[in-house]
């Protein structure tokens, strides 16, 4: 449990001499150029939710490599009223440059995750999104862990938009075991004997994503099924509801199972 000064710090916005303050920590998923010299620089944060602020000089020698997809860092933001951009001070406290670079899977990983976060409301935290990202990105070059783990943080975030699955028991019989398929019309699971009859036009139900306990390491062919299954929720219920497209960082990451 944090200790309660350091979670009025992550929580709240304070004024100092007339502005509005944070600290909190953050994941770095996105940046894009603002003048000739700064970037508007987009964190994953823990406390303050999906936020953005302006860093000067961010296209410096120093921040440059700060500034990449998947690093964590201590940002400090301030602005003059809490609707501002307002502008972040950022420190480094995890670089992971390098070691993304060194793996297709990861680099495709850490795009398809900042992907799904941008899908969120902009400053509306949600702790346990960024948990399960960091946790990710930790773990992006292990091809057992991370693509378990991905398919499992697209089914928090489906739920955390409002089309949450069921997936605890069957919608037409109550039965709590061999759920092995996915209701597209209504998101509920069904087991076996119930879905028989209209299995080809049910999605598969990968066992992984029923068990109490979480498992880290799934079958390739179970997660490839898993992810077609989430992949036709996301599809049908954020990006084509939003007119946005699937990002390309997801097939091009499921390419490398």
């Amino acid at each position: 449990m944090l200790p309660l000064n350091r979670f009025l710090t992550l929580r709240f916005a304070k004024t100092t001499g007339g502005l509005m303050e944070w600290r909190d920590e953050g994941l770095v998923i996105g940046v894009r150029r603002h003048g000739e010299s700064s970037v508007i620089a987009e964190l994953m944060t823990r406390g303050h939710g999906r936020h953005m602020g302006l860093v000067r000089s961010g296209r410096s020698r120093s921040m440059q490599p700060v500034l990449q997809a998947g690093n964590h860092v201590e940002a400090h933001w301030r602005a003059r009223i809490e609707e501002h951009l307002g502008q972040y001070a950022l420190e480094a406290s995890r670089l992971r440059t390098a070691e993304l670079m060194a793996s297709s899977q990861a680099l495709h990983g850490i795009g398809l995750v900042s992907a799904l976060l941008r899908l969120l409301p902009e400053r509306e935290p949600h702790e346990n999104l960024y948990e399960m990202a960091s946790l990710i990105v930790e773990h992006l070059q292990d091809q057992d862990v991370a693509p378990a783990l991905i398919v499992r943080f697209e089914l928090a975030l489906l739920v955390q938009l409002g089309f949450g699955l069921d997936l605890s028991e069957c919608a037409a019989t109550g039965a709590r075991e061999e759920l092995v398929y996915v209701s597209p019309k209504s998101g509920r699971a069904v087991c076996r004997a119930a879905g028989a009859p209209w299995s080809e036009r049910l999605l598969p139900l990968p066992n992984f994503l029923t068990l109490e306990k979480i498992a880290m390491h799934a079958p390739r062919d179970d997660v490839r099924e898993a992810f077609r299954m989430t992949g036709y929720f996301l599809e049908r219920d954020i990006f084509s509801a939003r007119g946005l497209p699937m990002p390309e960082a997801r097939g091009a990451f499921i390419a490398c199972l």
